[in-house]
């Protein structure tokens, strides 16, 4: 891990996968809520497989990253540029799985002149307080805290408990096999995972700081019909309102599941960014 400050001397940790060539095309992977900032299997080695750089930076709050109370979804966009100048990096494809959705949104929106084409799976859409924003959700106590501001989710999450409810059994089976060290990384999250996701929810249920009218690169949506964290109706509500999004709903998968489609989704990128 690489520690890089930023202009408000705030410091984010990168983890790079092929600083040593530097030549390679570069793919930005937007980690979930909680995470660590260290990319994990089978992440690496599928990029790696594809002739990809991977990297993917902290955000503000996890880990030994800086926190930003009151952060935006764009602030998450303005960090990355700085991370990219940083590296000598001038064009990258960004993917976001679940909370990194809106940063790979955000970057996408934001730095057009810098990222040739977005992915999401299992994100989350910009709030409105409706019930078909919250309808399906196994447990949204977090997220209505957030609504209250940060102390308010910060209390919440000091007496949460899991709910395995959330998963169903195309989940636990993703958890139980490739994508066991996504588990072990959110559990490794620990502490910095309270205020880092209480300050993801916050800017989740606050205005993103961008319209996704604004996401005109190549854009593609993947979403598990039983998704029982973020509903398929956000996936359905980005797709709707990204112009030219491609989407794909999988209809067996939640939202660990939904995962199965990132070698794909990641042939896509790698063909983007070398055409």
């Amino acid at each position: 891990m690489q520690t890089i400050e930023l202009r408000d001397g705030r410091t984010v940790l990168v983890d790079d996968t092929a600083a040593a060539d530097a030549d390679r095309p570069t793919l930005v992977w937007h980690h979930e809520s909680p995470h660590t900032g260290v990319l994990f299997e089978p992440l690496r080695s599928l990029a790696a497989d594809r002739g990809l750089r991977l990297l993917a930076f902290t955000r503000p709050g996890y880990g030994a990253a800086d926190p930003l109370p009151g952060r935006s979804v764009a602030d998450g966009a303005r960090d990355l540029a700085q991370v990219l100048d940083a590296l000598g990096i001038a064009r990258v494809a960004v993917f976001g799985g679940s909370g990194g959705g809106p940063h790979a949104l955000a970057a996408a929106a934001l730095l057009p002149d810098r990222v040739a084409a977005v992915t999401t799976v299992a994100s989350p859409a910009p709030f409105v307080d409706t019930p078909a924003w919250w309808d399906g959700m196994a447990d949204d106590g977090g997220l209505r805290a957030a609504i209250a501001g940060r102390e308010a989710r910060l209390t919440w999450a000091a007496t949460a408990d899991f709910d395995p409810s959330q998963f169903v059994d195309t989940d636990w089976a993703a958890l139980d096999g490739d994508w066991a060290a996504l588990g072990r990384d959110a559990t490794a999250a620990g502490g910095s995972g309270l205020q880092g996701g209480a300050d993801d929810d916050v800017a989740f249920v606050t205005d993103w700081g961008f319209p996704l009218s604004a996401v005109t690169v190549p854009t593609v949506v993947v979403h598990g019909t039983r998704d029982r964290v973020v509903p398929v109706a956000h996936g359905r509500a980005l797709a709707e309102a990204v112009p030219h999004a491609t989407y794909e709903e999988r209809p067996h998968d939640g939202h660990i599941a939904v995962l199965s489609t990132v070698p794909s989704l990641m042939d896509r990128l790698a063909a983007t960014l070398r055409g």
